[in-house]
């Protein structure tokens, strides 16, 4: 997910691998995936309001900027520090595209990190070595299920469900391929909308959505390198 802009999130993470989403902003499995094979939520919860929707996505990825440079500076694995500056990449391509959709709307972008946030960033500023590179990958690994259940609120339930179908058939076996090259026959489609600015959020959602799966999937594979995919 080389693209910037809109397809900031194109490729995707699922990470299937693990036990899925265990967040507190649900934990849906579709029939026919594997458990724990997406990140948890489920398209059809209540979806806030656009407002309380971009800040609560904003926060979410400002969080992943955060935790994502304090590896490039404290982790030394080189696998790590790579997908730490993927994550700076695509996330901030993200905020980008985001921040443009939502141009000229009464909707406030935050200016800093919640308390929430910012305390798992300068948790993480006190770890060292293997420790730190746990703790990161663990956070990240948090960030990310809590950011898909949010995308999966603004997505149409049954393009949501036939993804995470094909999706965990493709990694049964292997990392989550990159969906830009090899998972164009499905596609993740927004719910449909008759506001015209809900509709361009929901649009952004679908597109920011295999990205973030494909950042989960990487992070589940970092953190136990030697494990298969599971089912759970």
């Amino acid at each position: 997910m080389r693209r910037t802009g809109l397809l900031w999130f194109a490729v995707a993470a699922i990470t299937f691998v693990h036990t899925g989403c265990s967040n507190t902003e649900g934990t849906s499995v579709e029939p026919g995936a594997r458990p724990g094979a997406v990140g948890g939520g489920g398209a059809g919860a209540d979806v806030k309001s656009d407002r309380d929707f971009v800040r609560d996505i904003a926060l979410k990825q400002m969080a992943e900027l955060e935790v994502s440079r304090v590896a490039l500076q404290k982790s030394m694995d080189p696998a790590i520090k790579s997908f730490a500056q993927q994550m700076i990449d695509d996330h901030t391509s993200a905020g980008a595209a985001l921040k443009t959709v939502v141009s000229g709307q009464e909707i406030d972008w935050p200016a800093q990190l919640d308390e929430q946030h910012r305390e798992v960033a300068g948790d993480l500023t006190q770890k060292q070595g293997a420790e730190f590179d746990r703790d990161f990958l663990k956070a990240v690994v948090e960030l990310h299920q809590n950011l898909t259940a949010k995308l999966e609120s603004r997505l149409d339930v049954q393009s949501l469900a036939d993804w995470k179908t094909a999706a965990a058939g493709r990694t049964q076996t292997r990392a989550l391929p990159e969906p830009t090259v090899a998972m164009h026959d499905v596609e993740v489609r927004p719910d449909k909308s008759d506001n015209q600015v809900t509709m361009q959020i929901n649009q952004w959602a679908a597109e920011a959505y295999p990205v973030a799966q494909k950042h989960l999937d990487t992070a589940r594979r970092l953190e136990n390198p030697t494990q298969k995919p599971r089912s759970n």
